[in-house]
């Protein structure tokens, strides 16, 4: 039996702004800190080296505990799309990649977000329990995501 699955979720937004401003908003920390795993309230560290081979980090601090999320850029290619791995080292090794790809379209921008999410499996666990893991990692992320786009939005539609 595998040891994880994999499964992809997909996402389309829109917004009332030009592609450039939707992909700057996903590299500039200063931006990136108000809504992606964080909020400036909360934020701790929001670093990021948006080249290809670089890395970006953002430790956000809620009820006492620092969450860290972590990846490597996989491909930056201005301004239409954007490849990186994700993973939060404290709950599990598993890195999932993500692919975000925008495009213009009347008045504002289509952005398409697709992520490959690892499901780690626990030695034990059988068909059932794979099954309520990866609907749970799907529904958790689907859910964060949600709520982290109505942040993105807020940024560059104002």
């Amino acid at each position: 039996m595998s040891t994880q699955s994999e499964i992809k979720l997909t996402m389309n937004r829109h917004f009332k702004a030009s592609p450039e401003s939707v992909f700057q908003t996903w590299l500039n920390s200063d931006l990136f800190k108000n809504w992606l795993f964080t909020l400036a309230e909360t934020n701790k560290v929001a670093v990021n080296e948006p080249i290809e081979g670089g890395t970006w980090e953002i430790v956000d601090h809620r009820d006492g505990v620092d969450y860290r999320a972590i990846g490597k850029y996989l491909e930056v290619s201005p301004p239409t799309r954007l490849v990186f791995t994700f993973k939060m080292p404290q709950f599990s090794e598993a890195e999932d990649v993500i692919s975000v790809e925008f495009e213009s379209e009347n008045e504002g921008c289509k952005m398409t977000f697709i992520q490959m999410i690892t499901v780690p499996h626990e030695d034990d666990w059988n068909h059932e329990d794979i099954e309520k893991a990866v609907k749970e990692h799907y529904d958790g992320s689907e859910h964060g995501w949600n709520l982290m786009f109505k942040g993105l939005q807020q940024i560059v539609e104002k």
